[in-house]
């Protein structure tokens, strides 16, 4: 959440970045007018307050003289004034609470060098690493690889739940445990996270700190019950949120978390788009990477976060590109964003397949995460940073298509042979 006074105070900056974000910049209007009738109560409480302590003065000094009848009328009075001060009182925390509401559901402000732009088609690529294999034959795609195999069922999935969601079979599943183990020992091994294993169920109050709430209720799957829990759509929500309320020593960040969990998200408004096979499932397995920084280190670290993830996609071989994401396209939370996206030869394009952010104190305000510097100063907001590293199931896709062979068979990269007890070839 964008801070109260930082918006008071840098409104046409604010009005900028909305109009830069595709977002209607309308909603400043009514942040002023609550700020004015804010501003409006509060002075009229403070002139009441000055009346009040003027008239407890009188009243004093006319009980000193033994004046109690006209003391009793000026009490009546500040009785009165009493009143009215407990009903701008009201108004005054109504119009915070309003205002508090408004910039729940503003977006994160860009970093000054993020690309201007309506979409993706304004994303600028940073990077490229890997050249994509020329076949000497019309590769297949992770659909026809799989299903001909026997390790990948869409049509039994759709029976015993619905479309989007999938089933592996042998090698097919042992691969994806293969990846999920492989991601996590890199991550925790050569990159120093630390392993964690959150609930899949998370309450309403997380999901507002990772500001999945209130914008994108509609795509969170909710337990029928009173208690307002959700399935996670990533492990962002639970991880980022494990210090929330808290105020950390600043000796102890940076903190690195890695977790793997599995994910759902109903796609809502997605419908139409990426249908076939594991790319866009209600159901899906991610490596999530989450750090708690030091303001002034936050850009070092997004850096480096996102390099983590990378070197999963090196050490399997997979070529890929990673884009820098223009204000129209990226998340709602985030003030930077790089998308990795792996080369799919089916599709002869590259698609992502993590999105490394840096959310500033966004999230920390929202949650409450801060910390506190030696020597005693106030608490600061912590910086939070998030990305996939990487999702399992377009890690799948980018290890079928891009190691199949011609009759149909999938080598096994070697990073994860060991984890497939020795297997070199699905087949």
């Amino acid at each position: 959440m964008l801070d109260l006074n930082f918006v008071r105070e840098n409104l046409e900056t604010v009005r900028e970045a909305l109009v830069n974000r595709d977002f209607p910049a309308e909603s400043l209007d009514k942040f002023v007018e609550l700020d004015a009738e804010r501003r409006r109560v509060i002075g009229e409480g403070d002139k009441l307050n000055q009346t009040r302590n003027a008239a407890s003065k009188e009243i004093g000094a006319l009980m000193q003289a033994g004046n109690k009848d006209e003391a009793e009328v000026k009490k009546a009075e500040v009785a009165g004034l009493k009143d009215m001060q407990a009903e701008l009182e009201t108004l005054r925390d109504e119009a915070e609470s309003a205002m508090r509401d408004l910039l729940s559901q503003l977006p994160n402000i860009p970093a000054s060098d993020v690309p201007v732009g309506k979409d993706e088609a304004a994303n600028v690529e940073i990077r490229k690493w890997g050249e994509p294999k020329e076949f000497s034959f019309e590769p297949r795609d992770h659909v026809d690889l799989g299903e001909t195999l026997g390790i990948l069922d869409l049509e039994r999935a759709t029976k015993i739940t619905d479309s989007r969601f999938a089933i592996l079979n042998g090698a097919g599943a042992r691969l994806e445990r293969a990846l999920v183990n492989f991601m996590l020992d890199v991550h925790t091994t050569e990159h120093g996270y630390t392993e964690t294993l959150p609930p899949f169920i998370v309450n309403r109050k997380s999901l507002f700190g990772t500001n999945q709430l209130p914008k994108f209720e509609d795509d969170l799957f909710f337990l029928n019950d009173e208690r307002g829990l959700a399935l996670i759509p990533t492990a962002e929500v639970p991880v980022t949120n494990y210090h929330s309320e808290e105020i950390l020593d600043a000796k102890d960040l940076p903190k690195y978390f890695v977790a793997y969990t599995p994910c759902f998200r109903s796609e809502a408004g997605s419908y139409g788009k990426d249908t076939r096979g594991l790319i866009r499932q209600h159901q899906f397995e991610k490596v999530e990477l989450v750090k708690l920084s030091l303001p002034e280190k936050s850009e070092k670290e997004h850096e480096e976060l996102t390099a983590n993830a990378e070197r999963i996609l090196q050490l399997l071989g997979l070529p890929y590109r990673t884009v820098v994401l223009s204000t129209g396209d990226m998340g709602f939370g985030s003030t930077k964003t790089y998308d990795i996206e792996v080369w799919l030869p089916s599709q002869k394009t590259y698609r992502e397949i993590s999105s490394c952010s840096n959310c500033g104190d966004f999230q920390a305000r929202r949650m409450n995460l801060r910390f506190r510097r030696g020597g005693g100063g106030r608490p600061e907001f912590v910086h939070t940073l998030n990305g996939s590293g990487l999702a399992v199931g377009r890690t799948w896709i980018g290890v079928v298509e891009n190691y199949q062979q011609e009759d149909g068979s999938i080598l096994v990269p070697k990073a994860l042979q060991g984890y497939m007890n020795g297997l070199e070839k699905i087949g």
